[in-house]
């Protein structure tokens, strides 16, 4: 049995959802996404829930497109193209018919997707149990078990705290600092150094804590509450990981590969 063509609905599409999506229409699967009417991704350059916005947005050379109506979804994979429904009801499950669901909205918890919803159900980090709502789990933690198939229990909590890159956690973190409209004076791509303003949040600058790369930043004009995560600050000062992704999504990505395989793939 060939998986050429296979049909696979995915979830949201931040950042780790881009992944997956990207490492899937590679091995010439038909995927499809759904998302919220205002994502709130940071890490745009690698996401395909920037369609929501633009229409359109492509990501290491593959393309996705808004579409109003999932009777044009056919249409996109005849052209290539990964369509995008702003659908958070996923009430375009029953049209597309998806033969592989993945759960990749990284809510951490079930926001309503069952093991019903398609013949193999993914879901991505801790909310879920395999076996149980979905057939199985990838891990989403860095560390050892980071994009590991789990086809029983769940994924390791969350920390809350971000993960390591250059020796850096919470402080490579850009955060509201109240209540307000968010005024970006960066792009991403741009360098800073620490203590530099980045952007205002109802008119009270946001400092970078440490010298690097904006890797991610909030879209302007979205208000946002205090606490929120704004944006991250890559302190190895590559430009080239800000527009490419990361390892931490594509070993997800894998995993979600790995799952599908192994799961259309065993003997009768």
């Amino acid at each position: 049995m060939t998986l050429y063509g296979l049909k696979v609905l995915i979830r949201g599409a931040g950042e780790l959802a881009s992944a997956v999506a990207h490492r899937l229409y590679l091995c010439h699967f038909k995927v499809a996404m759904t998302e919220i009417p205002r994502p709130l991704a940071v890490r745009r350059k690698v996401c395909f829930s920037e369609a929501v916005y633009e229409g359109h947005q492509e990501v290491e050379g593959v393309k996705a497109l808004l579409v109003k109506e999932p009777a044009q979804v056919e249409e996109m994979w005849q052209r290539g193209i990964i369509p995008i429904l702003v659908d958070p009801e996923l009430r375009s499950l029953s049209f597309i018919k998806p033969r592989v669901l993945v759960d990749a909205i990284m809510a951490k918890r079930n926001l309503g997707t069952s093991k019903d919803m398609a013949e193999l159900v993914i879901g991505l980090g801790p909310g879920f149990e395999a076996s149980k709502d979905v057939h199985v789990v990838i891990e989403t933690n860095r560390g050892h078990n980071l994009g590991r198939v789990i086809v029983e229990g769940t994924a390791e909590p969350d920390t809350g705290i971000p993960g390591d890159i250059g020796g850096y956690r919470e402080e490579r973190v850009l955060r509201a600092p109240r209540d307000g409209l968010f005024e970006p004076l960066k792009e991403i791509g741009d360098m800073v150094e620490e203590g530099e303003p980045v952007a205002y949040v109802g008119g009270e600058p946001v400092r970078s804590r440490i010298k690097g790369v904006i890797r991610g930043l909030l879209r302007e004009g979205m208000f946002v509450q205090k606490g929120m995560k704004l944006g991250d600050v890559d302190p190895r000062g590559i430009r080239d990981y800000c527009f490419t992704i990361s390892d931490k999504a594509r070993a997800v990505a894998g995993g979600v590969l790995e799952a599908i395989l192994r799961h259309f793939n065993r003997e009768a």
